[in-house]
């Protein structure tokens, strides 16, 4: 394992997040507040609880995962399409590190600034409202896990887009849209039967029902469930990412 070499690509990838402070550390801040001001206040005062847990708290975890599973695929994307446009990849390619120390290097700095904002949007929604970690152990895990995961899938679609606008394409049309549904600041238990039963095939279900878990001690799916659909969405998600630096698909001309 070349550690020298992961170390020093990690290390550039993350200088990233110091020169767009503004967009990395403040933008999730003051979105934060503003969904606790929409969310929390205007339909709080509306909807006292959901279950035993009031609605200000029940929406932190999916305000969180909201933001790892977008931030992990932007981070993952750009850090990898940048070299393609640039035209840099083939000295990475050409360079004494193998294809999974290049995936490891990578996909590493972008889960480290999703788990980064994700616990700073933790940190800003205790301001608001009383936070309370029941297994603190598992929410690191999901977090991390998710994190990395997610930030496979933005190296896989980095890697297959051959413009800007396309990096864009499935996170804005399939991912958003999927994660909006997933749950984040609601039950699935409040939808239709229809509904609830369609939910069941969206993945962010289980992720987000995972992670709320990890903070209350309950949620609508088991948490087996929940944590075998990352772990699996993981698996596959690291080879596919390994199998593509492999071939050279869409890096090697």
């Amino acid at each position: 394992m070349n550690l020298h070499a992961i170390r020093a690509i990690y290390a550039f990838d993350m200088a990233r997040t110091w020169r767009t402070v503004t967009q990395s550390i403040i933008s999730p801040v003051l979105s934060t507040a503003l969904y606790f001001v929409v969310f929390g206040s205007a339909i709080g005062s509306r909807i006292d609880s959901i279950g035993t847990v009031s609605y200000g708290a029940f929406i932190v975890p999916g305000r969180i995962m909201l933001s790892v599973l977008t931030q992990s695929i932007s981070n993952a994307s750009f850090g990898i399409y940048f070299p393609k446009f640039t035209g840099t990849i083939y000295e990475l390619l050409s360079a004494p590190i193998s294809h999974v120390e290049i995936v490891l290097s990578y996909v590493g700095a972008a889960a480290t600034k999703s788990v980064l904002v994700g616990l700073i949007i933790l940190g800003t929604a205790a301001l608001f409202v009383p936070t309370h970690i029941a297994h603190p152990v598992w929410m690191l895990l999901f977090l991390v896990l998710t994190a990395v995961t997610f930030s496979l899938f933005g190296f896989i679609i980095g890697i297959w887009a051959d413009g800007f606008e396309k990096l864009q394409l499935i996170p804005m049309l399939i991912v958003m849209p999927l994660t909006f549904l997933g749950g984040p600041f609601y039950a699935i238990s409040m939808l239709p039967p229809l509904w609830q039963k369609l939910s069941m095939l969206n993945p962010s279900v289980y992720l987000i029902s995972g992670f709320r878990w990890s903070f209350f001690g309950s949620s609508e799916m088991h948490v087996g469930i929940s944590f075998s659909v990352t772990l699996v969405f993981f698996v596959v998600a690291l080879w596919f990412a390994t199998w593509i630096m492999r071939s050279g698909w869409r890096l090697k001309a």
